[in-house]
């Protein structure tokens, strides 16, 4: 079933990606992230409130919430710049060079999780770095 969430999220990251391009086109792209992030805030925590999850939030240890602060910061922090790069290039590249974060997640992953590292994964991350690469040659 991940694999499913997986795709969905690739699919709507795709349409994020376009909709974020018209939307910053005539504003200010930390104005546009922040309109963003608030809807994103009333979609999720609506989610959670009408899933009877709120209650679950003092079984939150203090641990999780420091990643998960942390994690906030870096998704904060990358859409900043994400929807400054579409606003000052072709939303095609920025998006293909923004891929290079599952080459970055792979090394990560191994260093800090000691995830295994296949084989396929490797040549996977590769092929992909590649095509960050030739995104970036004009």
């Amino acid at each position: 079933m991940w694999k499913l969430y997986a795709f969905l999220s690739a699919f709507f990251a795709a349409l994020t990606a376009i909709f974020a391009k018209v939307g910053v086109k005539d504003i200010n792209s930390n104005l546009a992230t922040a309109i963003r992030t608030t809807v994103i805030l009333f979609i999720t925590w609506g989610i959670v409130f009408f899933g009877s999850h709120l209650s679950e939030i003092k079984l939150v240890s203090r641990h999780t919430w420091l990643f998960l602060i942390l994690s906030g910061m870096m998704t904060g922090l990358s859409w900043l710049f994400y929807f400054k790069a579409i606003q000052l290039g072709d939303v095609s590249r920025v998006a293909s060079i923004d891929k290079l974060s599952v080459v970055i997640t792979i090394i990560l992953a191994f260093i800090f999780l000691h995830e295994q590292v296949s084989l396929k994964v490797v040549i996977g991350g590769a092929l992909i770095a590649a095509g960050s690469i030739m995104m970036i040659i004009k």
